[in-house]
């Protein structure tokens, strides 16, 4: 069947029209259904969103009317939904959280046996009980639904446990929580290793989640780390499982750079499994470059961390991730996490300056979305498709360039990677031009 819910990430959209308690409900329900019925273990955690509560307690009162034991554990990060999985008190976790999005947006996401977001076909056969889910009147053998405390102290004690011989003391750090689901746990973190630690949007309110801080919004960390005499900054999203860090000097180190610091390392300590990493094709060209030069196989997925999730399964490696910084140490945790990722980042630098040290030449990237009418009728375009292959052609050995359809959107995006500004900005204008003279809306 179609998916008509669940994307990338889940059950992800605006609360009120698309996520309706109506909705968290029958989801519930249905999960826990399709998991195997009365007696099934379900976590519940979420971020700090207003309407997390009502969502959580809905999905809750589904679950249990399916007869499944609920646990509420209150806000936590979304990587501690599969490490309490493995711990084996759990066959099923979900997360209440829209990751970066504004706090009018809330989300879904479930993580099944071993930890692992549920598969596409797990996320389809929920879908497909949808429609047939009782209402709440419907009779059933009701399971129980009990809140869970102290599970952040357990997700801090693995982190401390995992990095127990990273010493910070004496290291200035600076974290921004984005309002969100590390705003206690990510400062007990740190210092608990010896950093002295300032902390910026830890003060939650339900409404300023991700609202101008956070890692989609390093403005206000790069102003804090600059002007503070600090080490290093770190930025989460707003459930925790994405990173963004910032030098002393305020240079933004994004995914790739961590990934390109964090692998070589890896490499030399002889602990990268596999010699590779998974990326996305959304990886900046001077990750490759490093990754060639250092002996690093790159293997390169779809956008979207599971994708990335699922080439290291497949091959049985260690790291990958996203540019964005979605990092997943597979030694770890099976998902992204920002915490895990800043502490993985300090570990490799082993006393390097974050900043100073680089561990790839970035090329200068420019990105472009053109609206469209019909994104089959663009791909399927011979015209479009020999500009795109003739760019390529100008670009071998030096950049790249890529074409890819929005995947919520009627939009195409255009992006191009080049050794000099100027010319990767009218490669990728030549590109967007055409296509929007063809095909723009």
């Amino acid at each position: 069947m179609d998916r008509r819910l669940f994307g990338t990430d889940g059950v992800r959209g605006p609360v009120g029209s698309l996520l309706t308690d109506d909705l968290a409900y029958a989801l519930g329900r249905a999960a826990i259904t399709h998991a195997g019925g009365a007696g099934s273990r379900l976590l519940v955690i979420r971020d700090t969103r207003e309407s997390g509560p009502m969502l959580e307690l809905a999905l809750a009162e589904g679950a249990a009317a399916a007869g499944a034991v609920v646990q509420l554990g209150g806000v936590l990060p979304t990587p501690a939904a599969p490490l309490l999985i493995r711990a084996g008190e759990y066959d099923l976790a979900a997360v209440i959280s829209a990751s970066h999005n504004p706090f009018e947006d809330n989300g879904i996401k479930l993580f099944g046996a071993g930890g692992y977001k549920l598969s596409d076909a797990d996320e389809e056969a929920i879908e497909a009980l949808l429609p047939a889910a009782p209402d709440r009147s419907a009779g059933g053998t009701p399971g129980t639904v009990a809140a869970r405390a102290g599970l952040g102290d357990r997700y801090v004690a693995a982190l401390l446990q995992r990095y127990s011989g990273l010493s910070l003391s004496g290291r200035r750090i600076a974290l921004d929580c984005a309002n969100g689901a590390t705003y206690e746990v990510a400062a007990a973190v740190f210092s608990a290793l010896g950093a002295d630690v300032t902390t910026i949007a830890v003060s939650p309110d339900g409404r300023n989640i991700n609202a101008e801080c956070g890692s989609t919004h390093p403005g206000l960390l790069i102003e804090t780390v600059r002007g503070g005499g600090f080490d290093a900054g770190f930025a989460f999203d707003g459930d925790g499982d994405r990173l963004l860090a910032v030098g002393a000097d305020g240079t933004v180190v994004d995914g790739d750079e961590v990934l390109a610091l964090t692998a070589c390392a890896l490499h030399e300590q002889g602990t990268l499994t596999g010699d590779g990493i998974a990326v996305t094709v959304m990886s900046n060209y001077g990750l490759h470059r490093a990754m060639e030069a250092a002996g690093i196989t790159v293997a390169v997925t779809a956008v979207g961390d599971r994708h990335v999730l699922a080439e290291l399964r497949q091959r049985g490696w260690r790291l990958g991730g996203e540019q964005s910084g979605h990092i997943i140490d597979m030694a770890f945790v099976p998902s992204g996490d920002g915490i895990a990722s800043a502490l993985l980042l300090l570990e490799a630098l082993d006393g390097g300056v974050l900043g100073v040290e680089r561990g790839m030449e970035r090329l200068p990237q420019v990105l472009v979305n053109v609206p469209v009418v019909d994104r089959d009728a663009v791909l399927g375009d011979a015209v479009i498709t020999d500009a795109v292959q003739d760019v390529t052609e100008q670009l071998t050995g030096r950049g790249r360039v890529l074409v890819r359809p929005s995947g919520t959107e009627q939009l195409l995006r255009v992006m191009v990677e080049a050794p000099s500004d100027e010319e990767a900005d009218a490669l990728c204008a030549e590109l967007a031009q055409l296509i929007q003279a063809r095909h723009g809306v």
